[in-house]
């Protein structure tokens, strides 16, 4: 079995499997010349080709043990019929979800036929997988509802994500139904990636750390357990990730109850505290501060070497708290994942 999904179904592996969350990207040069090709972010996403290609990219250069699929976590809701772009400086936009009868004309039907490009790019990489680089496991991801939840609703990012919450608080059976209508279709898109050769799955929920406890449990544990049991039943051996983002002391209810395999650790947790909050057999996935790994040096190796130290006796995958910042040096990423494999 791959490295990776050894350590993300539960086995401690040593030194662990390293991929970045964003390790495709704009930090990579020939990331910039392959953007360059397509100016439109949604056709990029959904160019086989080039998708593929980009996801490949930080596997060729730096043999990490995880392929990440290139995509975006909102090209479900493009799917589902509402509009979608993405403007450089200001990040995606889509018309803003105000009404349950928008909810209702969601195309859940027919939205696995828009994604058709995004399953044809996991064939194209695992294929490469496959002959060139067979240790490296792919990913396959969607957003976790609440978060896509809060794109659909704000009509793109937001700090406070304040239409979301009043919707939840004061529409709530609307807003339920947009949880439901974005849980059953994530069911669907997961399993056609695992069907089309994804290997290990990841729901990112970026903005879980909004909601109170009791919402929390009812918009983030709820759809993600949903989820988590779905892909269970049909595909026992595949990998499910989760990744509450900024969820505090929310993270041992989540890992007690969502079914996921592994959970990512954002920046601001403490490894050692989530090491005590959560069940011992499930893998944790983290957390360097994607500003340690941008500046490098002394920095970076103290900060990999405390959550190495931290993480020695757990099943662990290393990863960053989140994204690689664009103005990140491939070299620093390079030494990075020398220094995790020295363990």
């Amino acid at each position: 079995m791959k490295r990776l999904l050894q350590a993300l179904s539960g086995e401690p592996v040593w030194p662990p499997p390293i991929w970045l969350m964003r390790q495709a990207g704009r930090y990579l040069p020939e990331y910039r010349n392959l953007r360059a090709e397509t100016p439109d972010f949604v056709s990029f996403c959904l160019d086989p080709s080039r998708a593929a290609d980009a996801t490949l990219q930080p596997i060729r250069r730096f043999g990490m043990d995880g392929a990440i699929l290139f995509s975006d976590i909102l090209i479900l809701p493009w799917a589902l019929g509402r509009d979608l772009k993405f403007t450089e400086g200001h990040g995606p936009s889509l018309p803003p979800l105000k009404a349950v009868d928008e909810v209702r004309a969601l195309d859940s039907a027919g939205f696995l036929t828009r994604v058709e490009p995004v399953l044809e790019t996991i064939g194209l990489i695992r294929a490469e997988l496959a002959r060139k680089h067979p240790t490296t496991a792919l990913i396959g991801f969607v957003g976790a509802p609440f978060t896509v939840a809060c794109y659909m609703i704000e009509g793109g990012g937001s700090k406070e994500f304040a239409a979301t919450r009043r919707m939840a608080a004061g529409q709530p059976e609307d807003f339920d139904r947009l949880i439901e209508v974005l849980t059953t279709t994530s069911i669907t898109y997961l399993l056609a990636q695992i069907a089309a050769g994804a290997e290990a799955v990841m729901l990112f929920d970026s903005w879980a750390g909004l909601l109170p406890p009791s919402a929390f449990r009812r918009h983030v544990i709820g759809p993600t357990a949903r989820i988590a049991a779905a892909i269970k039943q049909l595909h026992p051996g595949v990998p499910v990730i989760g990744f509450p983002r900024l969820a505090g002391t929310m993270v041992a209810a989540y890992g007690a109850d969502a079914g996921v395999d592994a959970m990512g650790m954002d920046t601001a947790s403490d490894p050692a505290v989530i090491d005590t909050l959560v069940p011992d057999g499930l893998a944790l996935q983290g957390n360097l501060d994607p500003f340690a790994l941008m500046q490098g040096g002394e920095v970076m190796e103290r900060e990999t070497r405390a959550i190495l130290a931290a993480m020695r006796h757990r099943p662990f995958v290393f990863n960053l708290g989140h994204g690689v910042m664009p103005p990140t040096s491939p070299a620093h990423v390079a030494a990075l994942v020398d220094l995790v494999r020295g363990g």
